[in-house]
């Protein structure tokens, strides 16, 4: 029972952490692109790569001032989504698509080649660029905490605060760009977008702003993740992570503010309960080692996960706080 509230802690910990918060940032991020443009961004990892290596690069390898490097990260997340946008946004929503993710895949490689390496570190990616923004921690942050029955350094929860902070305010953004003129134009567009350019609305800036912002906060959860690891590492940004932000947004309910919020924390709080649970239940043998070895967890989580989702997709496809109006779409 004690080994069980072990795992509950160690979950709950993640569910709160700075990883929750990229997830959190990326899926409201996903939640603008597709929950009420109906923009298909498969590559929303990318912008995140963009944000984390800002800092990384203009701190490490240039020697610029963090907020610099913030400012760096950001005005790239914001030259991709135009790079993207521009050529693709008047087509079909499968070329979108198609260009992000290969986009994302096609940067995670660039960043990580032998040509890279003088500049992102390549393979093994840059540390060390985190400090100015952890000594700006209020408490003590080499001190360990425990909360929740788990325990923090000072540094996760300073960066886990302001990681949580960010996301309130984004929250705070959608939710007053969704009621005003802007935000019903663009839900416009994703229900039909020949009517909006019917009554004269320039769709296409409309779509760009939309997948510029939502690259922004993409941007933003990259940074957070970096801070948190204290490293940026091209392989940490693999494409597997948009859709685990996708899957964020569709447990928590599309074009609902809160809803990638609460689908983020619930998503990382089942995938490590199930990692940790399974662990304690092989090692005190309650599970045979002959049915399920340690080494097969890891990949016997993501199975649970999704086996989940998709009794959540066939009984409630508006996920927990959204509206089953809101998904029958189709995205342009």
């Amino acid at each position: 029972m004690g080994e069980l509230l072990d795992a509950l802690a160690i979950a709950l910990k993640a569910g709160l952490g700075f990883q929750a918060v990229l997830f959190a940032l990326l899926a409201v991020g996903i939640n603008i692109q597709f929950g009420y443009t109906g923009l298909l961004n498969f590559g929303q990892i990318a912008f995140a790569l963009f944000g984390g290596f800002g800092i990384a690069v203009s701190v490490s390898q240039w020697g610029l001032n963090f907020w610099v490097g913030v400012v760096i990260g950001l005005l790239a997340a914001v030259l991709l989504a135009l790079l993207l946008g521009l050529p693709t946004l008047r087509l079909r929503a499968d070329y979108l698509a198609i260009a992000t993710i290969a986009t994302a895949e096609g940067l995670r490689l660039l960043f990580r080649s032998v040509s890279a390496t003088p500049v992102t570190g390549g393979t093994r990616g840059l540390a060390g660029f985190n400090r100015d923004f952890i000594a700006l921690a209020p408490w003590e942050t080499a001190r360990r905490y425990s909360i929740l029955g788990a325990t923090w350094s000072g540094g996760e929860l300073w960066v886990a605060f302001v990681g949580w902070l960010l996301v309130a305010l984004a929250c705070l953004l959608v939710w007053s760009l969704v009621r005003s003129p802007w935000g019903r134009v663009v839900k416009s567009i994703r229900e039909d977008e020949d009517a909006v350019r019917a009554l004269g609305k320039n769709v296409y800036a409309y779509k760009i702003q939309a997948l510029v912002l939502g690259g922004i906060f993409g941007a933003l959860g990259g940074m957070i993740y970096a801070v948190g690891t204290g490293s940026a590492i091209p392989d940490q940004y693999q494409n597997a992570n948009t859709f685990l932000a996708y899957a964020a947004l569709i447990l928590g309910g599309a074009a609902r503010v809160l809803g990638p919020v609460v689908g983020a924390a619930i998503l990382l709080f089942l995938i490590q309960f199930a990692d940790t649970g399974l662990r304690t239940l092989i090692s005190n043998g309650i599970i045979p080692e002959g049915l399920l070895s340690s080494t097969d967890v890891a990949q016997i989580r993501f199975v649970l996960v999704g086996l989940g989702l998709m009794l959540l997709l066939i009984f409630r496809p508006q996920g927990i706080f959204g509206d089953r109006r809101e998904v029958m779409l189709d995205a342009r």
